[in-house]
């Protein structure tokens, strides 16, 4: 009985280190998975956080609350190790990682996806918040600002004065962008054809949610993730300085 104390003290003093451990469990995992289930015909980085998903999904219905594994107190060092903290830390150091040259290629075409990429995103969300019967039109604003991404959702939401039901819901929506993102991305990169980094810059433009980008396109090609996590990282800018302005003004007046 004292070794399994001694090990849940080791592990809580620890949690950082032990965050790694799990992560690389989970790697390892799904390198096998990927050899001898799928015949090395799927990526390895997809099966890792699908299984990493289903986990957190089952941890969240044990402890019935939001933040998955990190809710378990002998994991809660996953919470930092997949925090705010090392992953907007991890999204800036990507940055090193670009050339200028190609950068300037993309130019033009990465500035127009994001133009469309926000306000695409937003009118999506607009309609599906009027197909649900909200009426209010701050609440709608709202959602369509949370189906760019879950940050432009509650500084719009917050700048505007809408319900905490629609923040909550905005949130929600764009949660859920970016699990796709990370799903979708792996599957569908090669048939759309994001194998350099002008089309890399141009999904982040048109994506945005640089959480599901970057995990998207580390298990695509990690050499493009500086690419389209720059794009993707304007995108929160742009849709944070639209969507409560000129976008919600527009929806307002013609709703």
């Amino acid at each position: 009985m004292w070794l399994i104390d001694i090990f849940k003290e080791l592990v809580t003093k620890n949690g950082l280190v032990w965050s790694f451990l799990i992560v690389g469990l989970i790697y390892y995992i799904s390198t096998y998975v990927n050899k001898y289930i799928f015949r090395e015909k799927s990526n390895t980085f997809t099966i890792a956080m699908i299984i990493a998903m289903i986990i957190s999904a089952i941890a969240g219905l044990y402890t019935g609350k939001s933040k998955g594994l990190a809710d378990v107190k002998l994991f809660a060092g996953v919470g930092l190790l997949g925090g705010a903290m090392l992953r907007d830390y991890a999204i800036v150091a990507t940055a090193y990682g670009a050339k200028i040259e190609e950068i300037k290629k993309g130019g033009l075409m990465a500035v127009i996806s994001l133009l469309i990429g926000v306000v695409g995103s937003y009118i999506i969300g607009v309609i599906i918040a009027i197909l649900f019967g909200i009426t209010d039109v701050k609440d709608i604003a709202t959602i369509g600002a949370g189906a760019c991404t879950f940050i432009v959702g509650p500084v719009t939401g917050e700048s505007i004065g809408a319900s905490s039901e629609a923040i909550a819901l905005s949130v929600a929506a764009g949660v859920v962008k970016a699990v796709l993102a990370m799903i979708l991305i792996p599957l569908l990169g090669n048939a759309l054809k994001i194998n350099n980094p002008q089309s890399a810059m141009v999904l982040g433009g048109l994506i945005g949610t640089t959480s599901g980008t970057v995990a998207g396109l580390t298990a695509l090609n990690p050499a493009l993730v500086p690419y389209g996590a720059m794009t993707a990282t304007f995108y929160t800018g742009l849709g944070c300085l639209l969507a409560p302005s000129v976008l919600f003004l527009i929806t307002r007046a013609i709703l």
